[in-house]
């Protein structure tokens, strides 16, 4: 029969049909399964089979479109699939890319350790929960001192042998315990202080403390290490200046303030109608620490000194809030 033996070479037609590309499926589509396609011509052509054919010839029809549908879906999948592979590799393609800001802390962690980076200063890190030893003892802290009360730490365990850091100095004993003089080094952290959170103190901030060990580190170095971070954290015009004052950890000690950068020293209410504003506080380490540390103070001094990083950003970008900080409003 005609109809059968013309359904017979289109099913070979499309058997052989090659489709190397999305233009060469659409022409397969259009010429086998399109209402005006090939297939569709020999359905019509049923009127003129006997009565008694139909059901025969509609079956044979029926399987070639089937062929033909079978291979235009195995072709479509197949280039949906080659799409979503090329798509990340396609350096072509136009970018739509949303992209954040970094955080007023990442953003002045990164300044400082750049700072201190250009003049030899190496980063340290420690954990984050300490013993009584690396944050209290080792560190001259005594017995009685007021730093030890629960007031002030988050303590772990009963025996109060256990807490959260409550300060990057830490990092600087465990790193004297662990290697030898000359020591450069920068630690860089998260600590924590049982206090009521307001808008100027927090449970939990950032510190960057800095120790130098060696030979000859003095004060008169100390001093002008700061008063280039000073400069170059603030601006050439900083005027710096140093208080003495009192740390467990170091001997002489002394807090430094920077003219205040917003009234630019003529008095306001940040600065308390002072024009300066404390920054850090900073020393000669304290001979006893040295010794606990299995250093030799005959043989090696140091400095250290060490800043809150809050601090450091509410100065630069006027930050009237410390709670805004990790309360992660996309608009701050």
């Amino acid at each position: 029969m005609e109809v059968i033996q013309k359904a017979d070479k289109l099913k070979e037609e499309i058997k052989k049909f090659k489709i190397a590309d999305e233009k060469d499926l659409q022409k397969f589509k259009q010429r086998f399964l399109s209402k005006k396609g090939e297939i569709q011509a020999l359905f019509k052509s049923l009127k003129s089979v006997p009565k008694e054919e139909k059901a025969k010839v509609g079956k044979i029809l029926n399987e070639l479109r089937q062929v033909a549908q079978n291979k235009f879906k195995e072709f479509t999948e197949k280039f949906s699939e080659i799409k979503k592979l090329k798509k990340p590799n396609d350096l072509t393609l136009p970018v739509f890319v949303e992209t954040g800001g970094i955080h007023p802390l990442e953003f002045v962690e990164q300044r400082i350790y750049e700072i201190f980076k250009s003049i030899g200063f190496v980063v340290e890190n420690g954990p984050e929960i300490e013993d009584d030893w690396h944050n209290f003892t080792a560190l001259n802290f005594p017995e009685e001192h007021p730093a030890r009360d629960m007031q002030d730490t988050f303590f772990l365990d009963d025996k109060q042998n256990w807490l959260l850091r409550t300060h990057t100095s830490s990092v600087q004993v465990r790193i004297m315990e662990q290697k030898k003089p000359p020591l450069r080094i920068l630690a860089i952290g998260r600590v924590y202080r049982n206090e009521d959170i307001s808008a100027r103190s927090h449970n939990f901030f950032h510190q960057v403390e800095g120790l130098v060990i060696d030979k000859q580190a003095d004060f008169s170095e100390l001093k002008s290490v700061l008063y280039l971070f000073a400069r170059r954290m603030f601006g050439e015009n900083t005027r710096v200046k140093f208080r003495p004052s009192y740390f467990p950890f170091t001997e002489i000690s002394a807090e430094m303030d920077i003219s205040c950068l917003i009234c630019d020293g003529k008095g306001c209410s940040v600065c308390k109608g002072t024009g300066w504003v404390e920054i850090l506080g900073c020393g000669m380490v304290d001979p006893e620490v040295l010794k606990n540390c299995n250093i030799d103070p005959e043989e090696f001094q140091g400095y250290a000194f060490g800043m809150g990083v809050e601090r450091i950003a509410q100065l630069l970008f006027r930050v009237p809030d410390i709670r805004l900080y990790s309360q992660n409003y996309p608009d701050f």
